[in-house]
């Protein structure tokens, strides 16, 4: 016989397979010194398993219900609703009834409890299963809580828990239930604890929501709640609520809601010194679990009982700092058109490629910017360099700088240099020096991949060390940064100085299109041509209609056209293969090892488009920009000093021409050594799973370059640690990166502070000059791409992998993006208008709602 009923005393929290996860949280909260709990029991799993072995035709039930999708809503009701019936309908065995009475006996059968659901797989660090499952409050008499054990143990197979489950991954057949059976208390007031704020993360600043009655009321939304904010031991903001509505509980049994008298309602339900007491025992609930706690509370007269505590899990985590002193820390996936989650090898090879310093959380990148803002050189430099490029930063800096008493100032010693090199020495506008610098490149990604052929075990991650340092050799070479600030200068020179003589606004948008050797750009219009090679071809277009697995080039070969249609494709993965959504993750997958990635985008090149659609959308780009030069000297010469001014003007836009397209290249060049870094590592992780060192040949994606060095040397891999490392990544996945974060966990979100737009208007930055008006395809996957000429694209950010769609659209709209990033300098080659850094534009616009960009102002109408 198993052990059906535990008390809340004899259970911790390593108890969940026995109790669930509301069980062994309520009993490690009994466990704190200074912490009511109302007294109760557990009716533990074993209990649920013996009643599950009573139940007739479960299994088969079960068994169906696992073969089913999450969208087969018909299905699962009948199916869940059931088995319900099953449970609810098998008598509780009689050892197990047994158990329960002798404990209700104990504590008093003829008190009040409640009842609640308490499953194995919820108030789990990585997913909160909240309200899955069932609370029966004020249950009299030992029938009437029996009853309603059985209804609990049913709740496991409500609708919307079974596809919660489905959802995240959890196997119906091996989660259990446990019930909670609990005195009631009849408070005065009750409420909801966050130990952390829950709209800003701030990890010092507890934030309390309280009502009269039981808690129920508000933790279901029926009423509104008194609400406060407490930090350091006083209260900082608060609000009182009209509270219309209480839930008590009656003598008989039950609940009932009860109007509470006007001149009540206005009355606060806690009192200052009452919120700031609670808000301190919540802080030592905190400290006995080790993280920002989610609390239940009632207050009985003066004393505050606790009934539910599970982590917070929306909570982004922080940066971990070596000094107790306040830390900024600004977002690198913001910059890098990469807000995904990244994988713990992703993430270290990214570091050491990186110039500064860069601190991991939430499967993020940071870079640590206290250092510059606390002096007042630094400070503008930075402010002002990335205000540039995403003002959603610069403002949330200056938020944080508007509170004197977060960053201590130094004084300036030594004049700061501007991050990444400094201001570069003039550089003359010669087409030779991209030319040498893109041949050095290529060279020594030659010598690369014919070096790194004969080396393996810890060798190659040595030699792969040793590389990095000539990829940031490659990467930080002055003459590299000389040419690309060449080019960003003489855009921003041409864009302020056509601005004050002509009002011309951001018209370098115009002058950069089709730049020669941007390799981003060139890499869409090459796969136009690429569509022209296999749109002859009936059968090989109708084949590539019907393609579900990677080896579809080599089932070509048979085909009418097939063969080169195959090599076209081949040697476009050749040259840009090395690309994928996220590239900056080398665990991602490329698309030279996923190439029916692609597959959606050359048939709707092959739809969309002519013969010839490649070579004809540069040239017209071309013509464009030309046009516009001459019309902006043209219009120069006519103004006093035409002549000084037309010519100067001249020299910028060839700068510009010159030196704009190599802006793309150092990430091409990233790239490019990752994927042959990447092969070599999954073959010695082959030899690793063949050794028996590890399962399978991608858990080396989640250790560091450096674990993985010791792995490799020893022949000894951590599991347990791999597979942690999975559940985190799974976690991190759900989460929203923040731009800004203090080492208070505070989530710093920055506005545009515009006032000059229509009503209903998205604000963002403006990109790309032009406005344009068509239907908006929200698209989150590449993959899932079906765009129609004139379509205007929606998504979270794009790097440059989305650069084959770029040349289906007439505009564009993204969540993340600044003036800098690859999205924008591909939108102005391709002319297309584009407003970046839209807050919730994926949420807020609708697939195929009508849409108006306007790039040369930075915000977008929703039109239908």
């Amino acid at each position: 016989m198993g052990c059906y009923v535990l008390g809340l005393q004899e259970i911790d929290q390593t108890q969940v397979a026995v109790v669930g996860g509301k069980g062994a949280h309520l009993g490690e909260l009994s466990r704190i010194d200074g912490i009511r709990v109302p007294a109760g029991f557990c009716v533990t799993t074993d209990a649920f398993q013996r009643l599950m072995a009573e139940a007739p035709s479960i299994d088969e039930q079960l068994q169906q219900l696992s073969r089913l999708k999450p969208d087969d809503r018909e299905r699962i009701r009948a199916l869940s609703a059931e088995i319900r019936q099953t449970l609810e309908g098998t008598a509780i065995p009689d050892d197990v009834a047994a158990a329960i009475t002798h404990a209700l006996a104990r504590l008093g059968e003829h008190a009040a409890y409640a009842v609640r659901s308490s499953a194995t797989a919820e108030d789990l660090p990585t997913a909160s299963f909240a309200g899955q499952q069932d609370t029966y409050l004020n249950i009299v008499g030992t029938a009437a809580i029996l009853q309603h054990v059985s209804r609990c143990w049913a709740s496991l197979f409500t609708e919307r828990a079974v596809i919660y489950r489905m959802r995240n991954g959890f196997d119906h057949r091996k989660v259990r239930m446990a019930v909670v059976v609990q005195q009631m208390v009849f408070p005065q007031a009750a409420g909801i604890l966050f130990t952390a704020d829950p709209i800003t993360s701030h990890r010092k600043v507890a934030s309390v929501e309280a009502s009269f009655g039981l808690g129920e009321a508000l933790v279901s939304g029926l009423v509104n709640a008194d609400s406060y904010k407490v930090r350091d031991g006083e209260v900082i903001a608060k609000t009182v609520a009209t509270k219309q509505l209480a839930i008590h509980a009656l003598p008989t049994g039950g609940t009932q809601e009860q109007a509470i008298a006007p001149d009540l309602q206005q009355q606060p339900a806690l009192t200052d010194e009452q919120v700031v007491r609670l808000a301190q025992l919540g802080r030592r609930i905190e400290a006995h679990f080790g993280r920002p706690q989610d609390i239940e509370w009632c207050r009985v007269d003066d004393a505050f009982f606790f009934v539910q505590s599970r982590p917070i899990t929306t909570l982004f985590p922080i940066p971990v700092a070596s000094d107790p002193e306040n830390h900024v820390y600004v977002s690198v996936g913001h910059q890098q058109m990469m807000t995904d989650a990244m994988k713990p090898l992703g993430l270290s090879l990214f570091q050491l490629t990186a110039l500064r310093p860069m601190f991991e959380a939430g499967g993020r990148l940071f870079v640590d910017v206290t250092q510059l803002l606390a002096s007042p050189a630094g400070r503008a430099v930075l402010v002002e360099g990335l205000g540039k490029s995403d003002p959603l930063i610069r403002d949330a800096l200056q938020t944080l700088l508007g509170r004197s008493d977060f960053i201590r100032p130094l004084p300036d010693a030594s004049p700061v240099r501007p991050p990444a090199g400094g201001a570069p020495a003039p550089i003359e506008t010669d087409p030779a020096i991209v030319d040498e610098l893109i041949g050095r490149n290529q060279a020594s990604i030659a010598a690369l991949k014919r070096d790194i052929q004969t080396k393996s075990g810890a060798a190659l991650i040595d030699f792969i060390l040793t590389d990095i340092q000539e990829l940031k050799r490659l990467l930080f070479e002055p003459r590299s940064h000389q040419v690309i600030m060449a080019g960003i200068d003489a855009s921003e020179w041409l864009n302020a100085r056509l601005h004050e003589w002509l009002g011309e606004k951001n018209a370098a948008d115009t002058l950069t299109q089709s730049v020669p050797n941007n390799v981003t750009s060139e890499m869409g219009l090459a796969l136009l041509e690429v569509a022209d090679v296999i749109r002859p071809h009936p059968d090989v277009v109708a084949f590539l209609r019907q393609v579900e697995d990677e080896g579809f080039l080599d089932a070509m070969d048979t085909l009418a056209g097939g063969r080169e249609a195959r090599d076209a494709i081949r040697a476009w993965l050749d040259k840009y293969g090395m690309r994928c959504a996220g590239e900056i993750d080398i665990t991602k997958p490329r698309w030279s090892e996923r190439p029916s990635t692609l597959v959606p985008i050359l048939l709707g090149n092959i739809q969309n488009f002519e013969p010839g659609a490649g070579a004809r959308r540069f040239e017209q780009g071309r013509q464009e920009a030309w046009k516009k030069e001459q019309e902006v000297l043209e219009r120069l010469r006519a103004l006093p000093d035409g002549e000084g001014k037309a010519e100067e003007t001249k020299r910028m836009i060839d700068r510009v021409r010159t030196f704009m397209g190599y802006r793309e290249y150092p990430k091409y060049g990233i790239v490019n050594r990752y994927l042959v870094y990447k092969q070599a590592l999954l073959e010695e992780a082959e030899r690793l799973v063949k050794a028996q060192v590890l399962r399978e040949k991608e858990d080396i994606f989640y250790l560091t370059l450096q674990e993985l060095h010791d792995v490799v040397r020893t022949s000894q891999a951590d599991e347990l640690l791999i597979r942690q490392r999975k559940d985190a990544f799974r976690s991190y996945q759900s989460l929203t990166p923040p731009r800004v974060l203090t080492s208070e966990g505070e989530v710093i979100a920055g506005a545009y502070r515009r006032d000059d737009l229509p009503a209903g208007a998205l604000v963002g930055l403006a990109v790309s000059a032009g406005t344009i008006e068509g239907r908006a395809r929200v698209i989150l996957d590449m993959a899932e791409a079906r765009l129609e000429a004139g379509d205007i694209l929606v998504t979270s950010f794009t790097d440059p992998s989305w650069t084959p769609l770029f040349v289906s659209i007439k505009g564009l709209v993204t969540e993340v993006g600044g003036l800098m990033t690859h999205g924008a300098v591909i939108a102005r080659e391709y002319g297309l208008p584009a407003v970046v850094g839209v807050q919730q534009a994926t949420r807020l616009i609708r697939d195929g709602q009508r849409i108006r960009v306007h790039g040369t102002d930075g915000y977008v109408e929703l039109l239908s």
